[in-house]
């Protein structure tokens, strides 16, 4: 299965900041036993290379990704640390054609036509839409992908449980959503996996819901 078959199957990508490393496992099983197999860990933090490394050696078939990657090098300790995709908040055309010639899927962010374009020239069939709700949420995704067949987005930023089914409800158009609302960064300093296991199993129940 491709990685964009297997994200929208999943539907759901939980975005994770991790200060420390030692959470990483406890957070990542409260996701996996919450239904969703798959984590975007931010590497903005110190502990995120680490992170991805224990969580892809503990949990190898969980999709574990690497998301506010900016360089070719951060891809490079993303990807050695275990990474199966990348994402970042914008489109640089170096980083994704260095991702495209290691075989890494990449999903790069736009906000704008002239991004989608550069991103379609790229080859990409999935971006990044980020940010999503400051950005015009659903309607400015459906409005400028009428003009752009084909392609999936993947949108993030402000994505909440109460918005969060009428993205997933445009299939046509969305590939899966980004959020951190079941992981947010309190809940981890806290060491309240139980809770955001329960807040992760809500999520994978609206997928359920919405796409059967």
């Amino acid at each position: 299965m491709e990685m964009s078959e297997a994200i929208k199957e999943i539907g759901i990508v939980p975005v994770v900041v991790l200060n420390d490393a030692n959470d990483a496992e406890p957070l990542a099983q409260a996701l996996v036993e919450g239904g969703l197999n798959c984590a975007e860990v931010t590497f903005r933090t110190d502990a995120a290379e680490e992170s991805i490394r224990r969580i892809a050696a503990k949990y190898p078939d969980m999709l574990v990704g690497a998301g506010t990657v900016l360089t070719t090098e951060q891809v490079d300790r993303a990807v050695n640390a275990g990474a199966k995709f990348i994402v970042s908040p914008g489109l640089n055309p170096v980083t994704v054609k260095y991702c495209q010639e290691k075989g890494i899927p990449v999903f790069p962010g736009v906000v704008t036509p002239s991004e989608i374009e550069l991103a379609l020239s790229l080859g990409l069939k999935v971006v990044k839409f980020f940010p999503a709700e400051p950005s015009g949420g659903l309607k400015m995704i459906q409005a400028m992908a009428a003009a752009y067949v084909g392609l999936k987005f993947m949108p993030t930023g402000g994505i909440s449980a109460s918005n969060v089914r009428d993205y997933l409800a445009d299939e046509k158009h969305i590939l899966a959503c980004g959020g951190s609302w079941m992981v947010k960064g309190d809940l981890i300093k806290a060491g309240e996996f139980d809770k955001i296991r329960e807040m992760t199993k809500e999520a994978a129940a609206i997928v359920k819901e919405i796409r059967g």
